[in-house]
């Protein structure tokens, strides 16, 4: 039986103006739903860009950010993926993805923080403890932000947690051979889950010294690694239609997520996952 969800990765440019930029998010929820899709992505930091210290933008997940983004998904009957930045118990603040749609409702907090190329995340963000799969309407769906997507670990978690799409958020900033970097990972971790793999960027922007920005490039991947759609550096919006019998096709066919457990070796540790909306 054919199994085919419809997703969109929506690739923005956020600023500073956190109204702003929740209303181009509205924007492409509204727009990925009125062209049919279930799911849409956006990227990290979509509630106020790197550009700016984002400890003073941090709302708790009951805050007018986060309502923004559940009366888009309820109103267009749509899940919705989207970056966001909660006040952490610590001082700092967590870089946290919410989903939220008419099926589920998560939180997960970033666990891999950027500090490489000069910069240190860790020194405003406060990292998050577990790994994060939720079912959407019958589909699970894996989560993770940016960095994330150097530790095939992670994505290798979650497919043996049993997720079919991971939605993978970015501000991945450009630089020699970044661009370049970020399709090789995309398709890598693609592999690594064997899941299809919605990658949804903020779109280019001019440098702002270390700070991570865009780079554009949102994409959908397959669980084989084949790019099945992709955007350049500009804002947009990217549909597409998922076969959800290739994921369980391709484990069959491959079958490394239970390699390890097979050979009697200690795998990488399960970290947990969560199918309830995190309390308000």
């Amino acid at each position: 039986m054919s199994r085919t969800w419809r997703v969109a990765a929506g690739q923005l440019r956020s600023g500073d103006d956190v109204r702003a930029n929740l209303a181009e998010a509205t924007r492409l929820v509204r727009e990925a739903a009125a062209a049919g899709a279930s799911l849409v992505v956006l990227p990290e930091a979509t509630m106020v860009s790197f550009a700016v210290p984002v400890g003073p933008y941090a709302e708790p997940l009951d805050g007018p950010f986060a309502e923004g983004l559940r009366a888009a998904a309820r109103d267009h009957e749509i899940t919705v993926v989207a970056g966001m930045f909660e006040p952490a118990p610590d001082g700092r603040v967590h870089n946290t993805l919410l989903l939220t749609g008419p099926h589920a409702e998560v939180a997960y907090r970033k666990v891999h923080l950027f500090d490489a190329f000069a910069t240190r995340e860790s020194d405003h963000v406060a990292p998050g403890d577990g790994y994060v799969t939720v079912d959407v309407d019958g589909v699970r769906v894996g989560l993770s932000t940016c960095f994330d997507v150097r530790f095939p670990d992670q994505f290798t978690a979650l497919g043996r947690a049993g997720a079919e799409v991971v939605a993978l958020a970015a501000s991945w900033g450009d630089g020699p051979g970044k661009a370049q970097q970020w399709d090789l990972l995309t398709a890598a971790r693609a592999h690594d889950a064997q899941a299809w793999v919605v990658a949804a960027g903020q779109a280019w922007q001019p440098d702002a010294g270390s700070t991570p920005l865009g780079v554009g490039r949102s994409a959908v991947v397959d669980p084989t690694g084949a790019v099945r759609g992709r955007l350049d550096a500009h804002p947009g919006l990217l549909v597409t239609d998922v076969d959800l019998e290739l994921v369980a096709r391709t484990r069959r066919q491959v079958p490394i997520l239970g390699a390890e457990r097979a050979t009697g070796r200690d795998p990488a540790p399960t970290r947990p996952t969560a199918s309830t909306p995190p309390s308000r």
